[in-house]
């Protein structure tokens, strides 16, 4: 149900842009900070949803088809948000670019697969892209006004986000790499006339490819 707790917190992830896309255009220190500890909150809560929807064995169709939405247009809006008030270096806009085509190129092949009821999980390496990429935006986020504002002027905290966002857009190329050839796997001429003669009938339990 969407007014489960999972699907609640899934749910503030898309609330949260709005107001994230104030607090960063105030143009203040505090409201730095203030998106910074909103943009990380966001974040953790992609962790919860999952874990509780599991935990109480409540995983829905719903919360499935939200979650991977809800991450995707919170990650976009931190990244337009910190490009278009040039909190990047024109350097950290390749990361950004690799990460958004990332996402773009995953939700493609999903649904893609969706149409051939084959799943296509997230990998452990996701996971660790996941987490270094969040916490990049939310470190760019805060930027160096933010440290100035809590009395850490001396931390290069711009630096610090930008190096996680290589890292992520690194793990983002392998894992995406790797998600294009299991794709690929099933968009060959043969490999998709099978597929489709293998297509589980509706109420059956999709097929999950492992890539």
């Amino acid at each position: 149900m969407p007014t489960d707790l999972p699907n609640l917190l899934t749910l503030s992830r898309i609330a949260a842009i709005p107001l994230l896309v104030a607090l960063v255009w105030l143009r203040t220190p505090w409201g730095d900070v203030a998106a910074c500890a909103l943009f990380s909150a966001a974040a953790i809560t992609d962790y919860f949803d999952g874990r509780i929807a599991r935990q109480r064995q409540t995983v829905s169709s719903f919360g499935r088809m939200l979650d991977p939405i809800a991450d995707k247009l919170l990650v976009g809006a931190a990244l337009m948000l910190l490009a278009g008030f040039g909190r990047l270096s024109a350097l950290a806009l390749l990361p950004a670019i690799i990460i958004m085509l990332r996402e773009i190129l995953v939700s493609g092949l999903r649904e893609y697969l969706a149409a051939l009821r084959v799943g296509l999980p997230v990998t452990r390496l996701a996971k660790w892209k996941t987490g270094f990429q969040m916490g990049a935006l939310g470190t760019l986020l805060a930027g160096d006004t933010a440290a100035q504002a809590l009395g850490l002027g001396v931390l290069p905290v711009s630096m610090i986000g930008e190096a996680m966002l290589w890292t992520a857009a690194a793990l983002t190329l392998v894992t995406g790499w790797d998600y294009l050839q299991a794709g690929l796997r099933h968009a060959a001429p043969d490999a998709a006339a099978q597929d489709a003669e293998q297509t589980a009938p509706p109420g059956r339990p999709e097929r999950v490819l492992g890539p």
